[in-house]
């Protein structure tokens, strides 16, 4: 079974073009059930060390599911057995088995979680918190500002060159999953920020930039990586004392939360997101309860 979990993930990476984080999820929720099912007492394997991908059927799977069920959520639950299915139909059309033991097992039901963002006043008192002119700073504010602006996913903030950035014209060229491209509008503050940023970099380093530099490096001059810029974002809400704790994801649900509060149209703001599905962008249309009823009051002509 690991030889093919291989396979597997090297064909996630080569022939469906998965990010590195996204291979590297596929490849934790596979080696978990791996893990699982050498420590099984399953009768069926009789405790052999060598597991075959033709040992596992949907009685075993239905085990794991259970076992998961004691710590994990179900939406947890869902994305490890989505794994499942995959790794399994990938061995059915490779000619390892014949059936897919996952495909008859039933999706959890999960519930719709309001996503994590911020209000208005919150997000300006976060933008405005990072003080100072040097590197660090500029750097640090760059980052917040172009999160909130254009709403991409921390991923491909960091992923992002000096070439991505349209000053021009007013746009970030952003690879998004699945290695697809797209063109996001960045507002002027955002810009501003990024320009400042690198023209202190510019200035410290002693020399030019080309296009192909990473748009954010660390103290060493490398690309600034995800976990960095989570870090940097949780010192500064712990700095600020705010109410609510924010991930760089949780930036991306403001965006959208305050793009739809303003009235911008649901399928332009997927575009802008990169959402394949307009299903997935609807978990954004949280409009607070005080909008809809100031809404209700103005329209409606009977209240």
């Amino acid at each position: 079974m690991r030889a093919w979990i291989e396979r597997f993930i090297e064909a996630l990476s080569a022939e469906k073009g998965f990010s590195p984080n996204t291979c590297r999820a596929y490849r934790n929720d596979l080696e978990q059930f791996f893990a699982y099912v050498r420590e099984s007492a399953n009768s069926l394997l009789k405790g052999a060390e060598e597991i075959n991908v033709t040992d596992v059927d949907d009685i075993l799977i239905r085990s794991y599911l259970g076992f998961l069920h004691k710590k994990n959520q179900k939406s947890t639950i869902a994305r490890k057995l989505s794994a499942l299915r995959s790794f399994f139909r990938f061995l059915v059309k490779r000619g390892a088995i014949n059936t897919n033991p996952a495909e008859s097992i039933l999706t959890p039901k999960r519930g719709k979680p309001v996503p994590n963002y911020l209000p208005v006043d919150e997000i300006f008192r976060l933008l405005d918190g990072v003080k100072g002119e040097s590197l660090l700073a500029l750097r640090n504010r760059a980052i917040l500002e172009t999160l909130y602006s254009t709403g991409v996913r921390v991923a491909e903030l960091a992923g992002m060159d000096v070439g991505d950035v349209d000053f021009n014209k007013g746009f970030v060229r952003v690879m998004g999953k699945g290695r697809k491209e797209r063109l996001t509008p960045v507002g002027k503050k955002a810009l501003a920020c990024i320009r400042a940023y690198l023209d202190k970099r510019g200035k410290v380093a002693g020399s030019g930039m080309t296009g192909s530099d990473p748009l954010l490096i660390n103290n060493r001059g490398g690309r600034l990586t995800t976990r960095s810029i989570a870090r940097l974002l949780e010192k500064v809400v712990r700095q600020l004392g705010l109410l609510r704790p924010i991930t760089p994801h949780g930036l991306r649900h403001t965006f959208a939360t305050h793009m739809l509060d303003a009235g911008a149209d649901l399928r332009v703001v997927q575009e802008l997101l990169g959402h394949a599905s307009l299903t997935t962008t609807q978990r954004y249309t949280h409009v607070s309860i005080d909008r809809l009823m100031e809404i209700y009051d103005k329209a409606h002509p009977r209240r």
